[in-house]
């Protein structure tokens, strides 16, 4: 085992890794939990139950899926980096494809195993490189940063501290609401932990919310702590069902979109963490078709079992710190994610007030990247600045990266930079100017 991790190459321990590990899982253990109530939009009342899947499926199809992708990643690629289904493209999936777009979540499921499987296909191919090197960099990072901003838009109206204003379309609600409260103490809470460099300040932050809200009666006391598996009968196979209505300009969209941010995502979280654990080789990734196939294979798999879209996880890098630098801790976390399966009784306390916190704080740690976009550029500033605004304001995602994405080459051109974009990005062009046309 240690000869297969190389322990001695890497100048590490059992006792590192498992330290590691843990520390990673406790690091991103909120998505059992934050996942479920995004999917089945708990915090939407009035909601038709066709629209909602079943959280408790979808916890288990949460914790299987990370298990499965982090036991690949650390078997396959021997990265001490974890994965789990994507924050942001969980939000994307509820509150775009299926609420505002209408699309069913059986057929949105398609829509993620679609994108897994061209992801493996590109990556199998090789042409992933190509793809990635056409799309600008202040793009990527502006996509980044308006996911993030989308992200805690939704946090502050679960929390009640925003809410609907028929003057101004959005106001600032009743702060004196107890739910609201507990919220507004869960983020300050969770800023005080991430601030003092807590690992696992967000988890921590949403245990101690779901306590105080129990103790002030705002959040039922569960009857027990360990229960029985939810069953994965709801959701399952689900993906397979709807296959034949992915056919369609909007299905492409929405497709295209999954495989792009979980694209960037993943390249962007392999190479920091890697990064930090010194694994770069010459500034190269090593083993990186074996880690992004392994990202692949589990969105893949996640949505067969009933998830929106897995990838690697940035909260890796808290591992990195602990002491983490081989595919063991992966396996350590992927174990603890199979343990967790017992603990589905604690869905019932994770209300919108709890996870309100982690979706803000999430967001604040994503919007880190626009501070690498030239914002003295106006050609490119003009795309970035559409792509982050829009996400937020039309509550769309993909609405987002369709405006930036037309603007750009319109900017680039008009600068007199048309040769610098690569044709990939004029295919893009056309696809969303399609969009907008036949769908909006």
């Amino acid at each position: 085992m240690k000869k297969y991790f190389q322990f001695d190459e890497l100048g590490t321990t059992y006792r590192r890794e498992v330290i590691g590990g843990l520390t990673t899982f406790l690091s991103m253990a909120y998505i059992l939990f934050v996942n479920p109530t995004t999917l089945s939009m708990s915090s939407i009342p009035d909601l038709p139950a066709e629209m909602r899947m079943d959280p408790g499926a979808v916890f288990t199809a949460t914790a299987i899926a990370a298990a499965i992708g982090s036991l690949l990643m650390g078997l396959l690629a021997k990265y001490p980096i974890a994965l789990a289904p994507g924050m942001g493209l969980n939000a994307f999936f509820s509150f775009t494809v299926v609420l505002t777009m209408g699309v069913p979540w059986q057929t949105a499921l398609s829509g993620v195993l679609v994108s897994g499987l061209i992801f493996t296909l590109l990556t199998l191919s090789g042409l992933r490189e190509k793809i990635i090197n056409s799309i600008p960099a202040e793009l990527k990072f502006a996509v980044g940063a308006g996911i993030g901003l989308f992200i805690t838009f939704i946090g502050f109206q679960n929390a009640g501290i925003i809410v609907n204003n028929d003057a101004t379309l959005v106001g600032l609600g009743d702060l004196s609401n107890p739910q609201t409260l507990l919220a507004i103490f869960g983020v300050v809470l969770t800023i005080i932990l991430m601030v003092r460099g807590v690992k696992g300040g967000i988890f921590y932050g949403m245990l101690i919310t779901a306590i105080i809200g129990m103790f002030f009666n705002q959040i039922d006391v569960p009857d027990k702590i360990v229960g029985s598996i939810p069953s994965l009968a709801p959701t399952f196979g689900q993906a397979f069902m709807n296959l034949d209505q992915i056919f369609t300009i909007q299905m492409l969209v929405v497709i295209l979109t999954f495989l792009f941010v979980d694209f960037f995502d993943t390249a962007g979280t392999l190479v920091a963490v890697a990064n930090q654990a010194g694994l770069m080789k010459e500034n190269k990734l090593p083993r990186a078709g074996k880690a992004l196939f392994a990202d692949s294979a589990a969105t893949v798999v996640g949505s067969i079992l009933g998830t929106s879209t897995t990838t690697s996880y940035i909260e890796s890098s808290a591992g990195v710190a602990a002491g983490a630098r081989s595919g063991f801790a992966s396996v350590v976390t992927a174990v603890l994610f199979l343990l967790a399966l017992f603990f589905s009784p604690l869905l019932g306390v994770i209300t919108p007030a709890v996870t309100a916190p982690a979706l803000i704080i999430v967001g604040i740690l994503m919007v880190s990247s626009l501070g690498k976009i030239d914002w003295e550029r106006f050609e490119i500033a003009v795309p970035a600045f559409l792509i982050i605004i829009t996400m937020p304001l039309a509550y769309s995602i993909a609405t987002g990266i369709a405006i930036g994405f037309i603007f750009y080459p319109i900017t680039m051109a008009l600068k007199g930079r048309a040769k610098e974009i690569h044709p990939i990005m004029y295919g893009l062009f056309v696809v969303f100017v399609l969009y907008f046309i036949f769908i909006l």
